[in-house]
């Protein structure tokens, strides 16, 4: 692939990686994208291709790439930004990451994220502050922010991360690159440490839809060793040219996130695609919903770290049950108490009805009205967020309204549908990302709408991008 070939070089010999890891220490001494970076530690575990193609053949080979540090790589850490898993050395490999090490890709580092990924804008994190390479001033978004600065400033030409709200939307649209959430279940979620089981994935990061593509497609199959996996078959019905759904009346949004909003629905009919105006009437119930099960999801999943069998563990306890209370108050952050604790509210006796139970029927009721919006459309065209990156502190947004604004990322979560962000447009110096949303097991789609849109709008670099090192 043409756009990677420059990138191949990059490991190739020892004078090529200092000249990696150079151009990799000047960004990261500004955004701190990584919290482990080691281009010259090889993969450990990978396997050869099961075709007769061989690794060296594989488009990938060779190619580097990071991953968030919830994705289980072995012999990095596996630490989720989390001082309870501070020190943590995986023992073993994420599935996803194992398919693009049997084509040889290489893993370079681990990415920064919101704790346990929970957070928008990666500052939940206990070890590192990661910057937007657009403004180090302003958040790279979350909880795949690392994963998105990376990719944006030319450190790897694609990084995983995960996607349980809009995790990879969001950072990407932030940051002026692409981000794939695939259909629940294409990717093997075995090795993706568990927050929100029924709603996370493992996705991309890239320079390009073609990347995005690439990645995807070695990703995806089924996995035995996650019993949530399941069989990528994609129908193959698509109109040509695309029929594209759209929002009216978006008056949440910031001046600049409707603008671009606005001009890519008149951009796409001059493109020849077709336009069509829905009404998407459960979106005002997505947030609650979300915030229901996932937090609920969160407080079962997270009970495991207790300081017993790993984990952090306090320097003295009197007796189990202050280890466990004491290993939980130093070892998670605020946010992730927050969640916890909201969980385990909504789960107690006599409280499910009114809480999770209704959540789960909210949930049913996106996922009949985005089936019923497919239709009559081929993609919807959605914001990804409703404004561009925000500010840190008390110029930014808060934590609440930061909750409030998933409604349209998270959409695509409870619904289990795929969903790409795309740089939309560059406004007073900041990336406005947009995402195309498809039925299950359609990617194939996205790729082409995007693809379409790029024509027109090619996505633009940060200051200070260069790839001229590299060739």
């Amino acid at each position: 692939m043409e756009g990677l070939s420059s990138w191949r070089k990059v490991l190739s010999s020892s004078q090529a990686k200092q000249a990696y890891a150079g151009y990799v220490r000047e960004w990261e001494s500004r955004i701190g994208a990584f919290l482990e970076f080691d281009p010259d530690r090889s993969p450990i575990g990978a396997k050869p291709l099961g075709d007769d193609r061989g690794t060296a053949s594989h488009p990938l080979a060779g190619i580097p790439f990071a991953a968030k540090d919830n994705i289980a790589v072995e012999g990095f850490s596996l630490t989720c930004a989390s001082r309870m898993l501070e020190g943590l050395a995986s023992p073993y490999t994420a599935t996803a990451v194992s398919r693009l090490q049997a084509a040889g890709a290489v893993v370079v580092g681990k990415t920064n994220l919101d704790e346990f990924g929970m957070g928008s804008s990666t500052d939940t994190s206990a070890l590192g502050r990661t910057s937007n390479p657009w403004d180090r001033a302003r958040v790279p978004g979350g909880s795949s922010g690392g994963s998105a600065a990376a990719v944006a400033a030319g450190l790897v030409p694609f990084a995983l991360g995960s996607d349980t709200g809009g995790s990879i939307r969001q950072p990407a649209a932030f940051c002026g690159v692409y981000g794939l959430k695939p259909t629940y279940g294409v990717v093997s979620r075995y090795g993706l440490v568990a927050y929100a089981s029924s709603l996370e994935g493992i996705g991309v990061v890239a320079e390009s839809t073609a990347v995005a593509r690439l990645v995807f497609e070695t990703m995806r199959g089924l996995d035995p060793l996650d019993h949530s996996s399941v069989d990528h078959q994609p129908s193959g019905e698509a109109h040509s040219p695309l029929r594209v759904g759209v929002l009216g009346g978006l008056s949440e949004l910031s001046v600049e996130v409707e603008g671009v909003y606005r001009q890519a629905i008149k951009l796409i009919r001059e493109l020849g695609m077709t336009v069509t105006e829905i009404t998407l009437s459960t979106l005002e119930y997505v947030v609650p919903a979300y915030y229901t099960i996932a937090t609920a999801e969160a407080s079962a999943n997270l009970a495991r770290f207790n300081g017993i069998r790993y984990g952090h563990r306090p320097a003295y306890a009197e007796n189990p049950e202050q280890l466990v209370r004491t290993s939980r108050d130093e070892g998670f952050g605020e946010e992730v108490k927050l969640r916890i604790l909201l969980g385990t509210y909504v789960l107690r006796s006599g409280f499910q009805d009114q809480y999770y139970v209704r959540a789960q029927r909210v949930r049913t009721a996106i996922r009949n009205e985005l089936a019923s919006a497919f239709t009559g459309v081929d993609v919807l065209l959605l914001p990804v967020f409703p404004t561009p990156a925000f500010k840190r502190g008390d110029e930014g947004l808060s934590p609440f309204q930061q909750k409030l604004a998933d409604r349209f990322t998270a959409t695509a979560n409870l619904a289990g549908v795929p969903g790409l962000a795309f740089p939309a447009g560059v406004i007073d110096g900041l990336p406005v990302g947009l995402q195309f949303l498809a039925p299950a097991f359609e990617e194939e789609r996205l790729f082409r709408a995007a693809e379409r849109y790029a024509e027109a709008v090619p996505a633009e670099h940060p200051a200070g991008y260069s790839a001229e090192w590299r060739r």
